[in-house]
């Protein structure tokens, strides 16, 4: 799984060198920033049913019918939270690895192609996740510096299906 500490690491070694500084200094910071990223996994842990229903709240403010193929408003906003809180589970995992890996390997690649070939727009999930980065508050929700490292991975998904 891609983090900086194994991105740093696998450059240096494809490159047959130790890690230069500005390699041990990204690693440094990674480390500095991990309490947020674990006091955000935590906390969105705790909380992602909510946080996912308000996402499809989000969704279905906007495109009140859903989009996508032919099936009951029910079934339909019960998918989009399930994708919802897939999301979520990956932006999770992310916060714990400090790195994209997850949402990389598991959530964005070939997204946009499934999505098409259901009759989804990617705007859906991007109105969704949207939603949830305006939602954000700290102290509320949490902590400014653990609020930052949810966000920054929100703006990745986000950047991403745009």
């Amino acid at each position: 799984m891609k983090s900086v500490l194994t991105t740093v690491v696998a450059a240096a070694d494809r490159a047959a060198r130790f890690p230069s500084s500005s390699d041990l200094e990204s690693v440094q910071g990674s480390l500095q920033r991990a309490a947020a990223r674990m006091e955000a996994a935590d906390k969105l842990a705790g909380n992602y049913d909510q946080v996912a229903q308000e996402a499809v709240d989000a969704i279905y403010k906007k495109y009140p019918n859903g989009q996508g193929k032919d099936i009951d408003a029910g079934t339909q906003k019960d998918k989009c939270k399930r994708d919802i809180v897939h999301y979520l589970r990956l932006i999770n995992y992310c916060l714990v690895v400090g790195g994209t890996g997850p949402l990389d390997e598991w959530g964005i690649n070939g997204a946009r192609e499934v999505y098409k070939a259901l009759g989804i727009g990617a705007d859906t999930y991007v109105t969704g996740l949207t939603a949830l980065r305006s939602r954000g508050c700290a102290p509320r929700d949490m902590s400014a510096q653990a609020l930052v490292e949810y966000n920054t991975y929100l703006d990745y998904v986000i950047n991403s299906m745009a």
